[in-house]
């Protein structure tokens, strides 16, 4: 909803500065409510690195992807009843009775996997970058914990159906809150909200993902762009671009964010729309990655799947989980797997952010993790036995050795001279 009256305000603020009839108007709105002014200050007075490439625009389609889950997601809740009895007629109910339902539904489905690739497209730039470094600890750690929100948020919402897969993943993931020493069995049975998982735990997972994370995500969103626009954006270079101004105190090396890049991400945004739209009409399920065919059955407590699997987008974690035979140490690991990247600019003892001109050694290293990523993205979807589960162990241990590595390479690693400006302006 932020995201939408943000969108609605922006066009007004062009129609209101563009058009000369409107001037007039919006001068007089402005100065009894300043959403204008605002605007003027955070997107055409907001000084923005000339260099930055289409690595950037992720952040700019991240936003586009949460307005298209929020939309989506309200009028869903218009149809869903969020009971045991209920839930998965009612999904049925607005796939084949409700008009265009089966479209809205699809659109939901595939914008939270399209939500999660724009994500960690803008994760890896931001590694690539140094995105993290001094001053952006904060904006880093921000990050971080909008992306654990919205693990549980997807999370949530991918028990909804109250499918086969949702009911056993819900079952599985819910214990290991039992692994918690002295009050794991009660932090369970609260969240259950009964001795096992039932209509009263799909009702709490509904209000947690309806009403409890999507709020706590739209508050970090905003957070996250507050910060960014009080330390400013970092570039492909990593140049401080505010040591160099002109007599007004602009900075040599930036443009205004609006018009230059605002209109250059438009183009990129309407393609990412149009790809996103032809997996919505061709192919929703994008071959069981998306929506899998165990979740097209109800759920059934009696019936345990051959493989239980989360989503794609938290296989990697859950391969970390499964790869750890103790239980205990298991869950500790896959939380340790996210909570350690908020340490990551302590971890970085370069004085260089972009990895333009780092070392061989530090380039090895964000290829090895990211490499190890993947991987565990894949094996988190396969059984475990046999190659998958010691390939799972190598990937672990290769994830981890990253956080335990990095400041010794960074420190000893040969980084070569950072310009004083941007090369090329």
């Amino acid at each position: 909803m932020l995201m939408l009256i943000l969108s609605v305000a922006f066009v007004l603020f062009v129609l209101l500065n563009v058009l000369p009839l409107f001037k007039g108007l919006g001068r007089w709105i402005d100065a009894r409510l300043p959403v204008f002014s605002f605007l003027v200050e955070h997107l055409s007075h907001y000084p923005a690195p000339k260099n930055l490439n289409l690595w950037y625009v992720f952040g700019a389609l991240a936003i586009v992807a949460c307005a298209i889950q929020f939309v989506s997601g309200i009028w869903l809740v218009m149809y869903y009843t969020p009971t045991a009895e209920k839930a998965f007629s009612s999904v049925q109910l607005i796939m084949r009775d409700v008009p265009y339902g089966w479209l809205v539904r699809y659109v939901h489905s595939t914008g939270v996997s399209c939500w999660f690739i724009v994500i960690y497209f803008h994760i890896f730039r931001g590694l690539m970058y140094g995105s993290y470094k001094a001053p952006r600890e904060l904006l880093w750690i921000s990050g971080v914990t909008l992306l654990f929100l919205m693990m549980a948020e997807a999370y949530t919402g991918y028990v909804l159906p109250w499918g086969q897969m949702s009911f056993w993943a819900s079952k599985v993931i819910i214990s290991l809150l039992s692994s918690i020493p002295v009050v794991g069995n009660d932090l369970v049975v609260w969240l259950q909200g009964d001795y096992e998982v039932s209509g009263v735990t799909l009702h709490r997972f509904f209000a947690f993902h309806v009403v409890g994370f999507s709020f706590l995500i739209l508050l970090m969103i905003l957070l996250h762009i507050i910060m960014l626009h009080t330390v400013g954006s970092n570039n492909p270079d990593g140049v401080d671009i505010m040591k160099h101004k002109d007599r007004k105190g602009w900075p040599l090396d930036a443009v205004p964010y609006y018009p230059y890049f605002v209109l250059k991400y438009i183009p990129i945004i309407l393609v990412y729309l149009f790809v996103f739209f032809a997996i919505v009409f061709y192919a929703p399920t994008f071959y069981g990655l998306f929506l899998e065919a165990e979740n097209f059955e109800p759920a059934n407590p009696l019936v345990t799947p051959a493989h239980i699997k989360p989503a794609w987008y938290l296989s990697p974690y859950y391969a970390i989980l499964r790869s750890i035979p103790d239980k205990s140490l298991g869950a500790l690991a896959m939380l340790l797997s996210i909570v350690l990247w908020m340490f990551l600019p302590w971890l970085d003892l370069s004085p260089v952010r972009s990895m333009r001109y780092r070392g061989w050694m530090s380039r090895c290293a964000l290829a090895t993790v990211v490499s190890a990523f993947i991987l565990l993205g894949y094996l988190g979807l396969q059984t475990a036995t046999g190659w998958y589960l010691l390939l799972s162990r190598v990937a672990t241990f290769l994830y981890f050795s990253f956080f335990v590595l990095f400041p010794l390479i960074t420190y000893y690693d040969r980084d070569l001279q950072v310009p004083e400006r941007i090369p090329g302006v």
